[in-house]
């Protein structure tokens, strides 16, 4: 049976604006550039923001829509704390970061630290996300702790340092998703 894939652009709200088709077996690095193409053909639109989170967003699409000269908003977490997030804590100790609050930092759209910067990386806090995150960390630590003692079997957990002679948990990590809980 021929299997199609289909795309569709939507506006921020969901509603669809645009519908392409596409053979089944096509990779998403073949479909959205020329999905986002169309829609400027059709409309007779100069600039378009492709706005997308990392689920959909890979590097080899993001490395086309900026040879395509077009613009994007990528919502990810970030791995580390970011260089302005660091410069923001070492330069107010001990105070808590605000909802809502937004660090701006140059960066190299290709992620080399040290490229020429070419875009712009916006980092906000949420205090509702940082809530969920610190109950996961908390829930996460002391399934690991209670695992390192003996208590439960070790299955599957991030703060389990096994690579150590003892098994212990992983303070240090557990320390770094706390400073970028809440932090997209």
């Amino acid at each position: 049976e021929p299997q199609i894939l289909v795309g569709l652009l939507t506006d921020a709200t969901g509603f669809p604006l645009h519908v392409g088709a596409f053979a089944g077996n096509s990779a998403e690095t073949h479909t959205m550039l020329p999905m986002i193409t169309r829609f400027q053909e059709a409309y007779q639109l100069d600039e378009v923001t492709v706005v997308a989170d990392a689920g959909m967003f890979s590097a080899a699409n993001k490395q086309a829509l900026i040879d395509a000269g077009l613009h994007y908003i990528l919502s990810v977490k970030t791995p580390t704390v970011p260089e302005v997030i660091e410069t923001w804590r070492r330069d107010n100790p001990g105070e808590d970061y605000t909802h809502g609050q937004i660090w701006t930092q140059a960066s190299a759209s290709d992620g080399r630290k040290h490229a020429t910067p070419n875009s712009v990386t916006h980092y906000q806090y949420s205090h509702d996300r940082a809530r969920r995150s610190l109950r996961g960390i908390k829930e996460q630590v002391a399934k690991a702790k209670r695992a390192v003692d003996g208590d439960i079997a070790i299955k599957r957990n991030r703060y389990i340092d096994l690579s150590a002679p003892n098994k212990k948990v992983n303070y240090a990590l557990a320390a770094k998703h706390r400073a970028l809980a809440g932090i997209k």
